[in-house]
């Protein structure tokens, strides 16, 4: 039994870029490929910030960070990651998360922007406002 004193801080998750509260009690649970994140970019803080466009890799059937130039199932973007998740020590680790994937979402308010094509993506299940 571990009894030992231990200190956690938390941070407080930003969502400013939800543009309603319409789609938020549906999210799927995914799992994320750590190894598919930048960490300066998608987990400088320790981690992966609620907002990022997300992509399903093709083999695998796990979640990487949406870029329209990948190869890998990544290249169309299928929704967001709804809440903040903590990130790994390791990249070999892939927690689960929550997909955000209908609703209105505040483009200037993302924390990676998505471009036209991933816009059209999701255009018949998210607004983009």
């Amino acid at each position: 039994m571990e009894l030992s004193l231990k200190t956690e801080a938390f941070g407080s998750d930003d969502q400013s870029w939800l543009g309603s509260e319409h789609g938020t009690q549906a999210t799927e649970t995914i799992v994320l490929d750590t190894s598919t994140f930048t960490p300066a970019t998608h987990y400088p803080d320790g981690y992966f910030k609620s907002g990022i466009a997300l992509g399903m890799i093709t083999t695998g059937g796990k979640y990487g960070p949406y870029s329209a130039g990948a190869s890998d199932g990544r290249e169309t973007l299928v929704g967001f990651l709804y809440a903040a998740v903590p990130a790994p020590a390791v990249n070999t680790l892939d927690p689960a998360a929550a997909l955000f994937t209908h609703g209105k979402v505040r483009a200037s308010r993302l924390p990676v922007a998505v471009d036209a094509a991933g816009q059209a993506d999701v255009a018949g299940s998210i607004r983009f406002v």
